[in-house]
């Protein structure tokens, strides 16, 4: 069992920065796949951005590429999602998964293995 818990949101001005962090606990962090997803009011949840064990591959979403960054401490336990030049359009609830096979996985929107129960990010225009 893997428990995350997701923080870091808030309520941020069109073109400011945030930094998401999912905190990992219970079965080994490193051998996870780690991603965000964001689910806006009225919307289905969508891919963000994935990472890989070991953090050779990164994904992300059309609308956030050069804007989104993820990575990842595995001596922390912990994935982060950088977020740069935030748009009224990024907000949502940010959502943390983990995921036993891959990234891409992921990035395909397959069911994954565990979820964090959200954090809110607003952006104001």
């Amino acid at each position: 069992q893997v428990q995350l818990v997701e923080s870091g949101g808030g309520l941020v001005q069109a073109g400011g920065s945030l930094r998401l962090s999912c905190a990992a606990s219970g079965r080994t962090f490193s051998g996870y796949a780690m991603g965000w997803f964001r689910q806006a009011p009225g919307k289905e949840r969508d891919f963000v951005a994935a990472i890989s064990r070991l953090g050779y591959s990164r994904y992300y979403a059309d609308s956030v590429k050069g804007r989104f960054t993820i990575f990842r401490d595995d001596a922390k336990n912990t994935v982060y999602l950088q977020m740069n030049s935030l748009k009224p359009e990024d907000t949502a609830v940010y959502y943390c998964a983990a995921d036993s096979t891959s990234a891409q996985a992921m990035r395909d929107m397959k069911p994954l293995d565990y979820w964090g129960q959200g954090t809110q990010v607003t952006v104001s225009s």
